[in-house]
């Protein structure tokens, strides 16, 4: 963990907020981002000028275009890599640090949105690799065999079998290819178990659909 957030409270009550839907930031994952809107370009501006933090968060309606409804939970990152384009665009890489809870929207004159947040809920969020123990490897890694198999991809498989579990866990959960409400069901997960449960279930649906899921049981 970053030496600044070791614990909820060393987080501030107010962030900036990110809404983009489909885009999933879990604790010590790596997001990258392309920023070009002007607001968002702004909300970058002010957050290098503190503590670099960025609530990453889904919208819930995606059909609303200009304030949409928010889920509930997002994760806070950190700007820990920053580089500018000759066009004006921003390349930003956000490290998770925790997720929240949004209490309530800010009442701001910024140009983005920022929102009242409490990480109390994921305190566990601080502790890396934390239920590693629990997660049901094996599981996980056939079921990316199925999915990959169906789908054609090409993967490092040393890289993968010499990832530990958290580590794994986020990295596949961040980059599925899945929904929005699916990523949400990934970033809510209780404990990381319960992560790796979701994502072969969601990824197990998929291969039922496709009609290549059934010699993998459901999990």
């Amino acid at each position: 963990m970053h030496p600044l957030f070791q614990t909820e409270a060393d987080l501030p009550s107010v962030i900036p907020v990110f809404p983009l839907s489909g885009a999933l930031l879990l604790p010590r994952g790596q997001l990258p981002l392309n920023i070009f809107e002007p607001r968002y370009l702004a909300m970058i501006d002010d957050a290098l000028r503190g503590p670099r933090l960025i609530g990453m968060i889904q919208p819930e309606d995606e059909d609303a275009e200009d304030k949409p409804r928010l889920f509930q939970v997002g994760c806070v990152g950190r700007i820990t890599q920053f580089a500018e384009t000759g066009d004006g665009r921003y390349l930003i890489q956000l490290t998770g640090i925790s997720r929240f809870r949004v209490q309530e929207e800010a009442n701001v004159d910024t140009p983005y949105r920022q929102c009242q947040i409490t990480a109390a809920p994921f305190a566990i969020d601080f502790t890396p690799r934390a239920g590693e123990e629990d997660v049901d490897r094996k599981a996980l890694i056939e079921t990316l065999k199925a999915y990959l198999a169906v789908n054609h991809f090409q993967v490092d498989w040393k890289e993968i079998h010499e990832a530990p579990n958290e580590a794994l866990v986020n990295a596949l959960s961040m980059m599925s290819p899945f929904g929005r409400r699916e990523k949400q069901a990934l970033l809510e997960a209780a404990s990381l178990r319960e992560r790796a449960e979701i994502l072969v279930a969601i990824t197990q649906i998929e291969l039922a659909k496709s009609g290549d899921g059934s010699d993998t049981p459901l999990q």
